[in-house]
C-alpha cells in the first residue's frame, strides 16, 4: 500500500500547515533523549542506518538490535481511539489512509529486520519524553539478551573500571 496523496487536499489553516512542515524525521527531542540515556547506561551504537530496512533510529550492530523511536501521531498509537478522533477533523480520510499506511510501513520493516536476523525494539516518543532511562533500560536489556554472556560481562567489566567501582 502506498501512501495517500495530497492531491486535492488542502490545509485545515495556515498554522496547522506549518506545524505539519516543522515535524522532523530525524533528530527528534525525544530521540535525542533516548540516545543521551543510551550513552549514560555504556552502550554506544549507530544512528539511521540507511543499509537496514526503515533505516532505524538506533542501531546496536554487535548485539543486532534496532531501535524505532515511533511518533504518537505518525504511527497512530493508540490507534482505535486515534482514529475516531481524525474522523472528526479536517482531512480525514487523507490522515486515516495517512497513519494507516504507516502502520502497515511499520509492520513491513519490523518483519524485514527480524528476517535478517535483527531484533525490533520500538518505543513511543511519550514514553521517553516521560522517562528516557526505562525507555533505555528496555534497550540495554534487548542487548544483552542478544550479545553471549562473556561479551556482556566483558562490556558491564569495562564500565566498571571506567568508573572507578568493582563489577
Amino acid at each position: 500500500m502506498q501512501a495517500p496523496s495530497f492531491k486535492g487536499l488542502k490545509p485545515s489553516s495556515p498554522a496547522a500547515s506549518r506545524a505539519k512542515q516543522a515535524n522532523r524525521a530525524r533528530d527528534t527531542t525525544p530521540e535525542l533523549a533516548l540516545r543521551r540515556a543510551l550513552l549514560r547506561l555504556g552502550l554506544r551504537f549507530g544512528t539511521h542506518a540507511a543499509d537496514l530496512p526503515g533505516r532505524p533510529d538506533i542501531v546496536l550492530r554487535r548485539a543486532r538490535v534496532a531501535v524505532f523511536c515511533d511518533g504518537d501521531f505518525w504511527h497512530g498509537r493508540d490507534w482505535p481511539a486515534l482514529r475516531r478522533a481524525l474522523q472528526r477533523r479536517a482531512n480525514a480520510s487523507y490522515w486515516i489512509a495517512k497513519i494507516r499506511s504507516n502502520r502497515l510501513r511499520d509492520t513491513r520493516t519490523r518483519r524485514a529486520l527480524r528476517r535478517l536476523g535483527w531484533h525490533v525494539v520500538s518505543v513511543w516518543e511519550s514514553e521517553v519524553t516521560r522517562d528516557p532511562h526505562q525507555a533505555a533500560f528496555l534497550v540495554k536489556v534487548a542487548v544483552y539478551s542478544r550479545l553471549p554472556p562473556a561479551v556482556a560481562e566483558r562490556g558491564s567489566q569495562r564500565r566498571a573500571a571506567r568508573k572507578g567501582t568493582a563489577a
